[in-house]
């Protein structure tokens, strides 16, 4: 009550007193807070009740006042009194003495609040970065401590000051073995030290020879290769166990900035000497293991997008809507900031993050659950795997995923070596699983993949199979095998064929144009006036695949096949976008230059793609729409090799060989001949289109319903195929000159 009055008459006395120059002042409240612990013996009495946080925040004030009243840059008596006389290094003294009780909060307050107000660059000097570096190793030292709410707002306007000037960071990299390691300083030794009128002076006497030298010495163990201690990192470190949330939300808004630094040597001390690795992995790994064994694929597919930091929840309300949603919320949040933190990092600190979140989670973690035989844990995994694909942007991540999943094989793929990578090989068999469910989250797991904007996931998949263009024949016209039924290469007798047109001679074949090259080479085809024609009759060829009496869209209205222009549009664009950054060849390989005679195989992924598409009668409506939607998406790629090899229905295959279009003849051969042994087969078919559709409720069960929904999807897909052909065709001629 005592110290309240005195506090009360001083401010009235101040108020009353004429005011003095800003020097005499600052000195005046310093003086104040230095002859308080000389004639003052109560340790105990908080700090609060006493006139030093009064003190305090008059001398910011001066501070303050005395740069708004100067130029720029320009550092004022006040400034020099506090930088000659190391008021900060006495002030993290009493700090960490915590004497009286609650001054380490006032001096955490005071050094933010200063790096905060004042404008002109404080950290370069050495009377103010060295006792910064000190009371940062007092922070995060004790979990839940009463100061966590000044340490966190301390370190953020650090790491803030830092951003700003990042070559500062040099500053704050300590070498181990020359670290200091001061005992606690008793009271009495404080008081000694403060006794002198000129507070701070025989310090900077006994210290003078060392100043100079202190931030040579810094900039020197940054770019040698002592091991250098990042403390503002193993802070912040600290303060992300914190109980209060918005304390660790804090700590990771720090942690961000500080990935960011340019600097080579604070990114190799970050990644080398904390555990920001081991946090960010750990956390993920413990998320990952708290998610319930068995989740329903739509909860994880459809469950909100939580950016970190924002997943403010009802407990009460999640366990209403389905078991785990917690869990994976806080394992998509995390996962978030895993994300956003190694796409911010310096580039090579981003690289080690991104390599331990992969060894450390995605191999350790991960793989044994995609792994698994149990049906119900690898659907549960594969979601959860498409779901992390799905929210991965950071290149760096996304590089080493894809490494994870793929490999980082680069050569042509053979049939011999498709089991080499375990899980590669596991994956694309699950396309082909014999749990619909599974083959199904599969599908969609690579479909989301496949749009990625990273280059490998394309050339492991199918590019590599396809460099050679040894899918083509490679023998003169007299020496080729006579096609027989049952033959791979169907189209070579496309001319006979009358469901499609007699002109198939091999000068008016769409030459495949140049997709990505900002002055293509001008194709001769191109240049002919029946260039038109030649893409109308690509387009028909697959418009005429699905023979009219198993047709049903004509019946229908609004499914014609202009309803696919505007999305194949739309798609390719967005395709060329991600694509044009890549090394893409703008026409084919040329022949003289391909190995043809080295055997052709397509790759493991479009193997099992083209077996599902040959038993789309077969299979259920929801896989036959997966498949097929995974290879418009390819279809879609503005790659001259993917071009040729799915879209153009002219080449002539290798013995052996097949491609999408031989896949669907053959489809449609079986078709015409079971269509033969159902009866009133048009009307069931016209039937089960408009129970699709939603134009008719659903009634009694119809025969053969597979079939029909297979024909349907079937139809469907070969009119997308030929608005892809159609909008690839005139992207490419629009960029000819």
């Amino acid at each position: 009550m005592f110290s309240k009055f005195t506090s009360i008459l001083q401010h009235a006395v101040e108020a009353l007193a004429p005011s003095l120059p800003l020097q005499e002042d600052f000195v005046y409240h310093w003086k104040a807070i230095t002859h308080y612990y000389i004639e003052t013996s109560d340790d105990k009495a908080p700090v609060t009740d006493t006139n030093i946080p009064s003190h305090l925040e008059q001398m910011l004030d001066i501070l303050t006042q005395e740069e708004s009243e100067r130029d720029s840059g320009e550092t004022g008596p006040c400034m020099e009194y506090l930088l000659h006389h190391k008021i900060l290094e006495t002030l993290f003294t009493l700090g960490k003495a915590d004497c009286p009780p609650g001054m380490k909060q006032q001096v955490l307050s005071f050094y933010t609040k200063l790096l905060g107000r004042i404008h002109q660059p404080l950290l370069p000097h050495i009377n103010v970065h060295r006792p910064v570096q000190k009371l940062i190793r007092l922070c995060g030292e004790i979990l839940a401590a009463p100061t966590e709410n000044e340490e966190i707002q301390f370190l953020c306007i650090v790491c803030a000051k830092l951003k700003q000037d990042p070559y500062l960071v040099n500053f704050f990299l300590e070498n181990k073995v020359k670290r200091p390691d001061p005992k606690r300083p008793c009271v009495e030794g404080v008081r000694e030290d403060l006794a002198s009128p000129d507070t701070g002076q025989p310090q900077a006497e006994g210290q003078a020879a060392e100043s100079p030298e202190e931030p040579k010495s810094a900039a020197a163990q940054s770019n040698n290769n002592n091991v250098n201690n990042y403390n503002i990192v193993t802070s912040l470190l600290n303060l992300t166990k914190s109980p209060d949330g918005r304390i660790v939300v804090k700590a990771c808004e720090g942690l961000m900035l500080l990935v960011s630094l340019p600097e080579p040597a604070a990114a190799k001390c970050l990644t080398e000497n904390t555990e920001l690795c081991e946090l960010l992995t750990d956390r993920l790994s413990a998320f990952y293991k708290a998610l319930p064994m068995s989740m329903d694929p739509l909860d994880i597919e459809t469950v909100e997008s939580v950016n970190w930091g924002l997943d403010v929840y009802n407990m009460k309300d999640d366990a209403a809507i389905f078991t785990g949603k917690r869990a994976l919320i806080s394992f998509l949040s995390w996962l978030d900031y895993c994300d956003q933190l190694i796409k911010e990092a310096q580039k090579t600190a981003a690289a080690v993050l991104a390599k331990a979140v992969r060894e450390r989670f995605f191999v350790a973690v991960m793989e044994p659950q995609l792994m698994q035989t149990s049906e119900v844990g690898i659907l549960t995994s594969t979601a959860l795997l498409n779901r992390i694909i799905r929210q991965v942007t950071s290149e760096a991540l996304l590089q080493d995923m894809v490494y994870f999943l793929l490999g980082e094989e680069k050569g042509p793929e053979t049939l011999a070596s498709i089991a080499q990578n375990p899980l590669r090989h596991r994956l694309i068999e699950h396309c082909d699983h014999l749990s619909d469910e599974i083959s199904i989250m599969t599908l969609r797991l690579f479909e989301h993949l496949i749009q990625k904007p990273n280059q490998h996931i394309l050339h492991s998949l199918m590019l590599r199979s396809l460099e050679e263009r040894n899918y083509l024949e490679n023998k003169p016209q007299e020496e080729r095998e006579p096609v027989e039924n049952g033959q791979p290469h169907d189209f070579i007798d496309l001319e006979e064929d009358p469901l499609f047109g007699d002109d198939f001679s091999p000068e008016n074949r769409l030459s495949s144009p140049d997709w990505l090259s900002n002055s293509p080479t001008h194709s001769p085809y191109h240049a002919k006036p029946d260039g038109k024609t030649e893409v109308h009759k690509i387009v028909n060829s697959f418009l005429c695949l699905v023979p009219d009496e198993a047709k049903s869209s004509s019946h229908v209205e609004g499914t014609g096949y202009d309803t696919y222009l505007r999305d194949a549009h739309r798609q390719f664009r967005d395709y060329c976008g991600i694509c044009q950054r890549w090394d893409w060849r703008g026409t084919p390989k040329a022949m003289e230059k391909c190995d043809l005679d080295s055997p052709f195989f397509e790759g493991h992924f479009l193997k099992v793609l083209f077996d599902r598409m040959g038993r789309i009668l077969d299979q259920p409506y929801d896989v036959n729409l997966h498949v097929t939607s995974v290879l418009s998406k390819l279809s879609l790629l503005p790659h001259p090799h993917m071009h040729e090899y799915l879209l153009d229905p002219y080449i002539n295959l290798g013995p052996g060989c097949r491609s999408l279009f031989s896949v669907i003849v053959r489809v449609v051969g079986d078709l015409m001949l079971r269509i033969q042994r159902i009866p009133d087969f048009t009307p069931k078919l016209l039937l089960v289109r408009k129970r699709l559709l939603g134009l008719e409720p659903e009634g009694l069960n119809i025969d053969h319903m597979t079939l029909l929904e297979g024909v349907i999807v079937l139809e469907e897909f070969c009119k997308e195929l030929a608005a892809i052909a159609f909008v690839k065709f005139h992207a490419s001629a629009s960029t000819s000159p």
